[in-house]
């Protein structure tokens, strides 16, 4: 929902663009800064009914601790326990501002951010959607709407297929016994992006080729569009949600935040690019982006398909034990597992 509402907002650009070209730049930046008004007041009114824990100090500090004597003690994360430190370092567990819990779950946090190690590549694909696929359709016969209106198709497929998904497409599968866990739906993610990528080099290519006094039509680029939008629920989505649930409460902001940056080591390897993506590269470096995101797909799969397995036991991990009884009737988790995340 979260996703979906972020989607709802980005049709926004619709009105936008259309002030833009029909009135003037002035109207198309003032629209959405009027737009932060009822946002603010929807905070502003709300903040006595969300749910504000204390400040603990910066967590990252501490992680950065933990991380550091980890190489230094050569032991180790368990070696940073306090309890394992009063015998073989007392000096620096007395120094300690961690206990063990915060190990453990600073452990869990670093496995969890193993897969977003891939997500550069991911987002070298999807932000072709914001730069050169705007660039492509100025080149194209888009009739008497502006080409960088062509960009919507994106977040109306969202809009229509995150629900079907969410509430039919998912739930039938796990009646019938196939579940799609996190890492299954993240390697589809990357292939669809890889088939979006290829799918705009043959339309570069058809540019290219086009001997006629007539431009092509945008309308070749609508799948681009679809097939980003369908993988993003896969990738991007599931991204998001395998970051909050797989980091422990005290590491959520970490987790999360470190999936946030791989859109900057994205930003890097595009300006790496920025020497192919002119004329006549383009269709080279799309295809070279598909490329490295269809072997990703592959990759992904085999390096993490096992978390899959152990999705159920991981997410029970933290709860109460009420979520817990709630969660077990609903999924499939034994005894001792939910034991182990009760206490």
């Amino acid at each position: 929902m979260f996703y979906w509402g972020i989607n709802a907002g980005s049709l926004s650009a619709i009105a936008t663009t259309e002030l833009e070209k029909n009135v003037g730049f002035w109207p198309a930046y003032l629209l959405p800064t009027l737009m932060f008004i009822p946002g603010i007041a929807v905070v502003f009114l709300g903040r006595k009914r969300y749910v504000q824990v204390p400040p603990r100090g910066s967590v990252l500090i501490e992680a950065f601790k933990v991380i550091f004597y980890s190489f230094k003690t050569k032991g180790g994360l368990e070696s940073c326990k306090p309890s394992n430190l009063i015998a073989d370092n007392p000096e620096l567990a007395a120094n300690a501002t961690w206990d063990d819990i915060f190990v453990d779950e600073l452990r869990r946090a670093l496995k969890a951010c193993i897969v977003f190690c891939w997500y550069p590549i991911y987002w070298l694909c999807y932000s072709q959607m914001t730069n050169n696929l705007i660039s492509q359709a100025a080149t194209m016969w888009t009739g008497n709407v502006p080409n960088d209106i062509m960009q919507n198709i994106d977040p109306l497929v969202l809009i229509v297929t995150i629900p079907i998904m969410d509430r039919l497409v998912y739930p039938g599968l796990r009646r019938l016994g196939f579940p799609m866990g996190p890492i299954l739906r993240i390697s589809l993610g990357f292939f669809l992006a890889s088939i979006a990528m290829a799918y705009t080099a043959g339309i570069q290519s058809k540019i290219y080729a086009n001997t006629s006094p007539w431009p092509i039509s945008a309308a070749y680029q609508i799948p681009s569009y679809a097939f980003i939008a369908f993988s993003e629920i896969f990738a991007s989505i599931t991204g998001l949600e395998y970051a909050y649930k797989k980091a422990p409460q005290s590491m959520k902001s970490i987790v999360m935040s470190l999936f946030l940056l791989t859109n900057c080591f994205a930003s890097i390897l595009g300006f790496a690019l920025v020497s192919v993506a002119v004329d006549p590269k383009l269709t080279w470096m799309y295809t070279g982006i598909a490329c490295a995101s269809f072997v990703c797909s592959i990759l992904i799969y085999i390096c993490h398909h096992k978390n899959d397995k152990t999705d159920t036991a991981d997410d029970a991990i933290g709860r109460s034990t009420d979520e817990i009884k709630e969660y077990n009737k609903k999924n499939t988790v034994t005894d001792y597992e939910a034991e182990k995340g009760a206490v």
